[in-house]
């Protein structure tokens, strides 16, 4: 089986509300763990990271939208 590619692009940032990483969506925790996670549960997680990138942008819209007010 083919080793599924690190959702990382090296924009290590956890400054947001969530902790989540503003590159990849992924916690410091789950980027620990990303090369011992079974498959099921890295497919779990990539749908997941979808999800809180929309947030994260969703975020960073709002937070340079209140500051050019």
């Amino acid at each position: 089986m083919k080793r599924q590619k690190s959702p990382c692009i090296d924009v290590c940032n956890f400054s947001g509300p969530n902790e989540w990483c503003l590159g990849c969506g992924r916690t410091r925790q789950e980027c620990r763990e990303w090369k011992k996670m079974k498959p099921y549960r890295r497919n779990i997680l990539q749908k997941d990271l979808k999800k809180r990138m929309l947030q994260v942008i969703k975020n960073i819209k709002i937070e340079y939208s209140n500051e050019m007010l």
